[in-house]
């Protein structure tokens, strides 16, 4: 049976050195006059609007639709400067994962998809500043719900307008390095697949429900193996 593989982007395919950090925060600085808006906003796994829903709610405010907008226009904006920017920590491609995104796109029995809780707009510029935007036909996004769990059945939704054949839930691997990838892969009824890329070990991403964990990518067969079965 075909499959269709979803990919999170940060801490599973890519880091950028805090771009996206340093990209919301200046946002924030300007659109609502905090610098330290995001102190102790959790981040990692969580979709960009609960970020800032989050982020107001701890200054008393409502994340209308028009501070929304213009909250994420700016930060898309900020986000095109700081991913040039070195940063800090690792900045580039994760252990094998050019490799192994070029050897999925090849098989005619898997259909990549990306689901992050990036704005789409923000997971273009990060993949395509990598190379790696071109290899995935369509996805989930920050944009398109606060809780994470309910992007599974939006990228299915969206391969299938694509033109990628019905694939049932069992056939759907979600592959991130949180448990809020886990989560809504077993929310949706889909494959979690754990990778320790980012800020969680194996065995953290074992005792959320992975189904199988790696400590890379790096591993193009084995991984690849996994998938396939």
């Amino acid at each position: 049976m075909p499959k269709l593989v979803l990919f999170d982007i940060d801490g599973t395919l890519v880091l950028t050195g805090g771009a996206g950090l340093r990209a919301m925060t200046r946002a924030c600085d300007e659109i609502i006059g905090h610098a330290d808006a995001l102190d102790g906003i959790p981040v990692a796994g969580r979709t960009d609007w609960i970020i800032l829903h989050d982020t107001l709610a701890r200054l008393g405010r409502d994340l209308d639709r028009d501070l929304f907008d213009q909250l994420r226009g700016r930060y898309v904006e900020y986000l095109r400067q700081e991913i040039l920017q070195p940063g800090k920590g690792f900045n580039g491609t994760l252990p094998g994962v050019p490799d192994l995104v070029q050897s999925l796109h090849e098989r005619d029995d898997v259909y990549l998809g990306l689901l992050t809780g990036n704005f789409e707009a923000g997971a273009r510029i990060k993949l395509e500043r990598f190379d790696l935007w071109r290899y995935f036909r369509c996805g989930a996004y920050g944009d398109d719900a606060p809780d994470r769990n309910a992007l599974v059945p939006v990228a299915v939704e969206r391969a299938a307008a694509c033109g990628i054949p019905a694939v049932p839930p069992q056939d759907v691997i979600v592959i991130g390095d949180t448990p809020h990838d886990i989560a809504c892969a077993h929310a949706a009824g889909a494959v979690p697949v754990g990778v320790a890329t980012g800020s969680y070990t194996t065995d953290e991403l074992r005792a959320c429900g992975a189904a199988v964990v790696f400590d890379t990518l790096g591993d193009t067969v084995r991984v690849i193996e996994v998938l396939a079965r």
